[in-house]
C-alpha cells in the first residue's frame, strides 16, 4: 500500500490523488500541513513541501516526479501518458507550462486573493504582465477542438490543469480585476466542467471542500 501525504486544499496534493484514482491503484491518505520541520516530514520532503508519498520502497516528494512514479510503477492501470515518446513529451510540455508559467506566478497573488493578505502594486504589475505574456503562450499549445488539455485523450496533463487553472483565473480577477485566463483567450470554464464531471474529480471536488472548511474552521 502507498500512502498519499499531504492535505486536500492544495492543488498539488489534489493532482496526484486525481491521478490515483484515475489509475485505480489503492492508496491511503495522510494529513501533513506544510510547512512542517520536524524530521519524519522532513526526511521524506526536505523542504517540508506537500505532497509526498510514501512506498514500500521509501519516500518520493515533488507532485510530477510522484506521477511520472505511479505511470512507470502501474503499468497495467490505465495509462495516463500516450504510449508514442513525443506525445508523452507534449503532455509533460503543458504540465510544465502550467504549473511554471501560470500558477507558479499566479501564486504570488494568493496571499490577497484567498487568505485576507495584501500584494504590492509593483507584484501585482509584474504579475499581471507575466501572466499575460504566458497565458498568450499556453492559448498557443493548445488544440482549440480537443475535449481534453493535450489533445483526445484524458492525460495526467488534465489532472494538473483541473487543479491549477481556476486558481490562476480567480487569483487574477480577484487582485488584478481581470480573469487573465479568459482575457488572454483560454476557454477554461466548459473544460473544467467536462474534467469535473469524472468519478475522479468529484471525489477531489467533495474532499477538498471538507478540507476547506476544516482549514477555516481552525483559523477562526
Amino acid at each position: 500500500m502507498i500512502t498519499l501525504c499531504g492535505f486536500a486544499v492544495s492543488n498539488y496534493y489534489n493532482k496526484v490523488k486525481m491521478v490515483l484514482l484515475e489509475k485505480g491503484i489503492p492508496f491511503a491518505e495522510e494529513e501533513v500541513t506544510t510547512g512542517r520541520t520536524d524530521e519524519p516530514v522532513l526526511s521524506a520532503s526536505p523542504l517540508g513541501k506537500i505532497p509526498f508519498l510514501r512506498t514500500p520502497q521509501g519516500t518520493l516528494c515533488e507532485s510530477e516526479v510522484i506521477v511520472q512514479y505511479l505511470e512507470d510503477a502501474y503499468p497495467d492501470h490505465p495509462a495516463l501518458l500516450p504510449a508514442d515518446p513525443w506525445q508523452r513529451a507534449k503532455v509533460r510540455e503543458l504540465t510544465t507550462f502550467v504549473e511554471l508559467h501560470l500558477e507558479l506566478v499566479a501564486r504570488e497573488l494568493y496571499a490577497q486573493a484567498f487568505f485576507g493578505g495584501t500584494v504590492s502594486e509593483g507584484t501585482q504589475n509584474r504579475v499581471r504582465r507575466q501572466l499575460e505574456k504566458n497565458v498568450a503562450g499556453l492559448a498557443r499549445l493548445l488544440s482549440p477542438q480537443s475535449p481534453w488539455i493535450a489533445g483526445p485523450t484524458f492525460t495526467s496533463a488534465d489532472c494538473a490543469a483541473w487543479v491549477s487553472l481556476p486558481l490562476v483565473a480567480m487569483a487574477s480577477k480577484a487582485v488584478l480585476g481581470t480573469d487573465l485566463l479568459a482575457a488572454g483567450g483560454v476557454d477554461w470554464k466548459p473544460y473544467i466542467q467536462r474534467v469535473g464531471q469524472r468519478p475522479s474529480a468529484v471525489t477531489v471536488a467533495a474532499d477538498r471542500k471538507t478540507a476547506q472548511a476544516a482549514f477555516l474552521a481552525r483559523q477562526r
